[in-house]
């Protein structure tokens, strides 16, 4: 089974082992370098005065990203922020995309990133795939200041300031979740076949 979620969600999202300790909360996504692929968290401490911690967590230490929570085997999963950073970077590029500008491969803005959208498969192994961000839209999608779905190819790179798509993209924007699911299949199907 697999769902769409916004990043947005995800963070202060607790994380407790099967055992059942509650030993920290989501702060803040690590996306890999290359691929479209979550890379793992950041995390910060439970509770009001939680700040940042010096561990995050590596995707592949991820046994579930539930609606509730994140679940991993026990705490000595947990590895350094700078290894799990370096570990997401090793194919060069990444950064933060929010904020960046998305522009076509023709050269047209369509606005500006306002989350990332990614699709969870659970089961052995759970992915967590970047398929799509959520932009504040310019006026080459007639809906100039509102915020969109536009789906992404299988494979992406980001560099952080801007962002390329293939000029199809737009042509498959959603409004909403429930409806981007089909929006991404079908963006992808045409890019396959070569008509783009």
């Amino acid at each position: 089974m697999s769902r769409l979620m916004r990043t947005s969600e995800i963070t202060k999202r607790p994380v407790v082992t099967l055992a059942g300790e509650d030993v920290a909360q989501v702060r803040d996504m690590i996306f890999a370098a290359a691929g479209g692929e979550l890379g793992g968290f950041t995390l910060a401490g439970r509770g009001l005065f939680g700040g940042p911690l010096k561990q995050a967590l590596g995707w592949g230490s991820v046994l579930a990203l539930g609606t509730d929570a994140v679940m991993i085997r026990d705490v000595q999963v947990l590895d350094p922020v700078d290894a799990v950073v370096a570990q997401a970077a090793s194919g060069g590029g990444g950064g933060n995309v929010l904020k960046s500008e998305v522009l076509t491969d023709a050269g047209v803005s369509l606005g500006s990133v306002s989350d990332v959208v990614v699709q969870v498969t659970d089961g052995p192994g759970p992915r967590c795939d970047v398929v799509g961000y959520e932009i504040e839209s310019s006026e080459a999608l007639g809906t100039k200041g509102t915020k969109v779905l536009i789906p992404l190819p299988d494979t992406i790179s980001a560099s952080g300031q801007h962002l390329i798509v293939p000029a199809a993209a737009k042509d498959f924007v959603s409004q909403d979740l429930a409806g981007f699911g089909a929006s991404i299949s079908a963006f992808r199907a045409q890019l396959e076949g070569g008509v783009a």
